[in-house]
């Protein structure tokens, strides 16, 4: 992204912080109790002199503290945002809560409404922190930090921290006051609305978003660049179990064909068709995962729902690119769903290579340098990853024979020979 873009992001972000802010004063003020995220620091405010805003910056340095721990090297520098966006969030909150100071409802009814109000403040303000897209604040970068180090799915570890957050914000409520203070009603009526109306808010204010962002968010680009194409390429695709060799397959198949090959070098391709880095294109590439929790979160979180769009977008490039590729050269693609993209191409073939589990164990072990143990885990979460990629894309069920054209065992013939018998299926120029 230029800096120009790069600025007006982050002025997005700021103004969705402060909307953020306002809207969970404002359901702090109805007296129903806070949000989920906030209910921990709310009820330390109500018992010690710092203010919710002041615990609202020590809680969420603290999780990024955590993140640090739980990702060692993996930590990314820029995630050290979180740091200055954390203290500006606190300072926001205590300014917010300082301007409602007039806010006291007293009726039921009264503070239903402005529980109801505040959802939709916070609401705007999520949605409008999610387009901008340059900084996760803590709370949501440590859900990602906990998957990226234990390899949990997003969706049911999310779930999971935020009843965390609420029942330990009870806990401390029953020791300090002998009763429920500060969490109540309105922090599961706000953990039920607020991602319903962010969701809304980013379905409904597509124009306004393209307005605040200055074009189409992960907008497809031509590709002007031509080059000469074959007349009658010969297109071959492999999918394959995670630890079936495909990779490797592939590369000795092209290499005995004498025709191009393709793999993660789609990725580069991919990220200059969306003028995106291929860090942005690898994040987004296969990562969807899929359980009841996953799919119940998906419905009220409006980060989820973005992530989502992303992911859909860089699916659609990548089918752009393999296309484009498939029309001017003979090659073979290895993943990327090429053969769902490419079904109705002519001249095309498409493979599916699987294994028994204990030879793709034992081939992931030597390659990834892994237990047993590990490489069996990477094995299902891998495989798990590539299904439900297939069936949010495609609508289509990744490894059923009718999407291919051949299905060889490797661990039966071992790589070279299957390379020998796909070489003798495939027709000859």
């Amino acid at each position: 992204m230029s800096k120009k873009e790069i600025s007006r992001r982050y002025i997005i972000f700021l103004i969705g912080l402060f909307i953020n802010s306002f809207g969970v004063s404002f359901i702090t003020k109805a007296n129903l109790g806070t949000s989920p995220i906030s209910s921990m620091p709310y009820v330390l405010s109500l018992k010690y002199v710092p203010t919710l805003g002041v615990f609202t910056i020590v809680f969420s340095c603290l999780l990024i503290l955590l993140q640090i721990l739980l990702l060692g090297k993996k930590f990314k520098l820029e995630s050290l945002l979180q740091f200055p966006v954390s203290i500006v969030f606190g300072i926001f909150i205590d300014l917010c809560m300082e301007i409602l100071g007039w806010l006291n409802p007293a009726a039921f009814a009264t503070r239903g409404i402005s529980l109801l109000v505040g959802c939709v403040i916070l609401g705007f303000g999520v949605y409008t922190e999610v387009i901008a897209d340059v900084v996760m604040l803590p709370g949501e970068a440590f859900v990602k930090a906990v998957t990226i180090r234990f390899k949990t799915e997003f969706g049911t570890t999310k779930v999971c921290f935020d009843a965390s957050m609420t029942i330990i914000a009870c806990i401390l409520s029953l020791l300090f006051f002998k009763t429920l203070n500060g969490v109540g009603l309105g922090t599961v009526i706000a953990a039920i609305l607020v991602g319903f109306i962010a969701k809304g808010f980013g379905k409904k204010l597509t124009a306004f978003t393209k307005l605040l962002l200055g074009t189409a968010p992960d907008k497809v680009q031509d590709n002007k660049e031509t080059k000469k194409t074959e007349e009658n390429p010969l297109v071959i695709t492999i999918a394959r179990e995670f630890g079936s060799g495909g990779r490797e397959v592939g590369q000795k198949l092209a290499n005995k064909l004498g025709i191009a090959y393709y793999d993660s070098d789609i990725l580069e391709l991919t990220s200059q068709e969306i003028k995106r880095s291929r860090e942005y294109v690898e994040s987004n590439d296969q990562k969807l995962t899929h359980s009841l929790l996953f799919d119940l979160y998906m419905q009220t979180n409006e980060y989820m729902e973005i992530q989502k769009d992303k992911q859909k977008s860089v699916f659609e490039a990548e089918a752009k690119v393999i296309k484009e590729i498939a029309s001017k050269e003979s090659c073979v693609i290895v993943g990327r769903l090429s053969n769902f993209i490419l079904s109705d191409v002519p001249n095309s073939y498409h493979i599916f290579l699987h294994a028994k589990m204990d030879c793709k164990i034992e081939h992931v072990m030597n390659r990834d340098k892994l237990s047993a143990k590990e490489a069996a885990a990477k094995i299902k979460k891998v495989e798990k990853e590539r299904k439900s990629h297939c069936l949010v894309s495609t609508g289509k069920m990744w490894g059923l024979s009718q999407y291919y054209d051949f299905s060889v065992d490797t661990g039966k013939f071992g790589l070279d020979k299957t390379v020998e018998i796909l070489t003798d299926l495939l027709p000859q120029d």
